[in-house]
């Protein structure tokens, strides 16, 4: 646990330690505990990864500042606005930071600050005028991911083995796409509800499909996935094969296989470690959640989607968001229930995802009688 000192108080990377009893308030055994209760609760304010990047956020902006000769705390918002623009345009002959990454570096410094006491004030003009004109000179469309459509994932899935790894990423490929899940809500599904402490949500398998309730990034949810046209290309079969064969009754639902691809480990699929699809891990290895990213790519090129194009061509215009965008794109049903089903909180952001939309289907022209 990464800690800073200053003026005699700590702070882990996640800002928990920074809870503490009133001064004029005696500890106490039971005082103590609900400290420490309350610190628990303030690490699950924020998702690992999130912690993660605000601490690598915050290491990046007091190293620029010590460079620079001048303190990160308390905070500057001069110096905040030169970090700023030092990120879009850097003095040494590092990379320009994309403005979505410039934003998120900022976030990161407010999340930081506030866990140690201070409040950073993103709308004072030295901070908020050089961000505006960062975004009016750098800012640029956003670059999305071709979508996966039905013949492209049939095409994928056809090229997986039918051993317990294939039956493993056959149910992820399945289950992402028909329920437009990101990867991260993939790889942390159980297969019931508390198995374990860092669960994202868990199963139901029911006669006419299957009900995932999910604690996603805009809060609780639940996705139903119906049933397939067929054992072959159904989702819920496809989990159901996978959980049977690698004999999952309990804890995570997607987990590492052992070298000879027989056995089935109890490691939860990661983003601690990364590994290929194709080449085999070693025994001890974690999969990722990137798995699900390189599993899709790996497959892309198997199906000879676009082949049209060069292989690194190809690989790029694909990603884990393929999948939900392909069932944005693909489904032929109302706008509403595809919403929901996605957990967007707007239909503007579901639209988006349609990589294929019909532009003219509402014909507001004609409604105004012209």
């Amino acid at each position: 646990m990464i800690k800073e000192y200053k003026s005699g108080t700590s702070t882990t990377q996640d800002g928990s330690d920074a809870i503490t009893l009133p001064s004029h308030v005696a500890g106490s055994g039971t005082q103590d505990r609900l400290v420490d209760t309350a610190r628990v609760y303030a690490h699950a304010a924020a998702s690992d990864n999130t912690l993660k990047a605000y601490a690598r956020d915050w290491a990046h902006f007091a190293r620029w500042c010590r460079m620079k000769g001048a303190e990160p705390l308390p905070p500057s918002p001069e110096m905040i606005g030169l970090y700023l623009a030092d990120l879009a345009s850097p003095s040494d002959p590092s990379p320009a930071l994309s403005v979505s990454t410039i934003e998120r570096r900022l976030s990161g410094l407010a999340w930081n600050y506030a866990q140690r006491g201070f409040a950073l004030d993103r709308k004072n003009r030295h901070i908020a005028t050089v961000l505006a004109g960062i975004k009016r000179k750098h800012a640029r469309p956003p670059v999305q991911k071709e979508a996966i459509l039905r013949d492209d994932i049939l095409a994928m899935v056809a090229t997986l083995p039918y051993d317990l790894r294939g039956l493993r990423d056959r149910a992820i490929l399945l289950l992402g796409y028909a329920g437009g899940l990101r990867r991260s809500e993939i790889v942390s599904l159980d297969v019931h509800k508390d198995d374990t402490p860092d669960s994202g949500g868990w199963i139901e398998i029911m006669d006419k499909g299957a009900l995932l309730t999910l604690n996603a990034k805009t809060g609780w949810r639940e996705v139903e996935i119906g049933r397939g046209s067929s054992d072959q290309t159904c989702p819920v079969h496809a989990l159901e094969q996978g959980l049977h064969f690698a004999k999952k009754d309990f804890g995570p639902v997607f987990v590492s296989t052992a070298r000879d691809g027989k056995t089935a480990l109890d490691a939860r699929l990661s983003d601690k470690h990364v590994a290929r699809l194709i080449k085999q891990t070693a025994l001890d290895a974690r999969l990722s959640d990137k798995h699900v990213a390189r599993l899709i790519k790996q497959t892309v090129l198997d199906a000879g989607i676009r082949s049209d194009l060069p292989e690194k061509d190809r690989i790029a215009l694909f990603s884990g968001h393929s999948l939900r965008a392909g069932l944005v794109s693909s489904a032929e049903v109302d706008e509403r229930y595809v919403q929901k089903h996605l957990g967007h909180a707007s239909a503007e952001m579901t639209r988006r995802y349609q990589r294929r939309p019909d532009r003219f289907r509402v014909n507001l022209t004609k409604a105004a009688r012209l």
